[in-house]
């Protein structure tokens, strides 16, 4: 399987990571610019009966793939770069763990800090999840492969059982239950990703990591592996859908139409959500192997590979770029928005390559943590 040289980077991950990224920044031109955008995937925002229209939906529904194959993704490349760095003697277990302590904390505080200090009050999304799962992976790496994987299907499938018996929407949710397991909504603090359903998916992309790396570079396993299980939970997630009971989070099916069965819990992610969006992205990844199998030589300043190699740096700018676009836009519909993100992302693409390029020349100072 080839791997970057310079970065020490398997192609595939990064064209899907920078597939994911250009997928959120429409979402978020939506949200800027999309006077009809919908925001309906939770219990706690939808009323039963309103029709969503076909197209917005489905430019919602698109990027739903992305925070789970983020997250996903990152806990395969904790594994990935971890076992590099002890083959490669860079670092000993100790300062692996340290780094993986920091950057966690750093990734989270950007939420706490600086999101928050923008919002007007604490405001707690997708880097909070994941900074929390990351400080929390310094100790579960220590577990057995197995122990990891079993643990996080125990989170994956078993939180709905817990929140049934702790959280009634709409109800007064205790601080402690929103950043664990239960979105909150109030006038003091926002928690839109609590971070335990989102560490059980980088937990199972820490195994899939483990996994990765005891194969030989070429081998088709984890091509074959991935197109399995995503072809099974796909096959579990209409099952679960179709019962329309246990693992929808109180998001029923209203009809049976295709956006009826799509439209599923992101906040919290259910297990219908889960099955579906990591589905598609094992499928996804799988092929994107096939295409690096294939591929001679990876042309390193592609734009999806190079949005990809700079993810959270693309995070922060891509708010920077769509707010100073937005005195230059008034808000429309879906073709402004399609419009708008194409812009915003030929005008990240050089900022995110000059970025990479500086982050490799200085491997060990602080932009390591972006």
């Amino acid at each position: 399987m080839p791997i970057d040289k310079n970065a020490q980077r398997i192609a595939a991950i990064d064209w899907l990571r920078g597939i994911v990224m250009m997928l959120m920044a429409l979402d978020h031109a939506s949200w800027f610019f999309n006077e009809q955008r919908l925001f309906t995937d939770s219990v706690l925002l939808y009323e039963p009966g309103i029709q969503l229209a076909t197209d917005q939906f489905l430019t919602r529904w698109i990027t739903h793939i992305c925070a789970p194959t983020f997250i996903f993704l990152a806990g395969a490349s904790i594994a990935i770069s971890n076992l590099q760095r002890r083959q490669l003697g860079i670092m000993d277990d100790a300062d692996i763990d340290r780094e993986l302590l920091l950057r966690g904390a750093f990734i989270a505080l950007l939420d706490l800090v600086v999101f928050s200090l923008v919002g007007g009050k604490p405001i707690l999304q997708v880097l909070y999840a994941i900074g929390i799962s990351m400080m929390l992976m310094v100790y579960l790496q220590r577990l057995s492969t197995g122990a990891v994987l079993w643990l996080a299907i125990l989170i994956i499938a078993g939180g709905e059982f817990l929140l049934m018996l702790l959280w009634q929407p709409g109800g007064d949710t205790p601080i402690w239950l929103a950043l664990t397991f239960a979105p909150d909504f109030n006038d003091n603090y926002t928690v839109l990703y609590p971070a335990l359903p989102w560490l059980g998916m980088m937990m199972l992309g820490w195994v899939f990591g483990q996994w990765l790396m005891t194969k030989p570079p070429g081998s088709e396993a984890p091509r074959r592996l991935l197109l399995t299980c995503g072809w099974l939970a796909l096959t579990l997630f209409v099952i679960v859908r179709g019962l329309d009971g246990y693992g929808n989070l109180f998001m029923y099916l209203e009809g049976n139409t295709l956006t009826y069965w799509l439209h599923v819990s992101k906040y919290p992610p259910s297990l219908a959500y889960t099955l579906l969006e990591l589905g598609l992205m094992a499928i996804i990844l799988s092929l994107l192997m096939r295409l690096e199998s294939w591929k001679k030589t990876i042309h390193r300043n592609g734009p999806v590979l190079v949005f990809g190699q700079t993810a959270l740096f693309f995070y922060l700018a891509h708010f920077v770029v769509l707010t100073a676009l937005k005195p230059l836009f008034e808000r429309g519909g879906l073709e402004q928005t399609y419009a708008i993100t194409l812009l915003a992302l030929i005008i990240l693409y050089p900022i995110c390559r000059a970025y990479r390029t500086l982050k490799w020349r200085h491997p060990q100072s602080l932009l390591r943590f972006l």
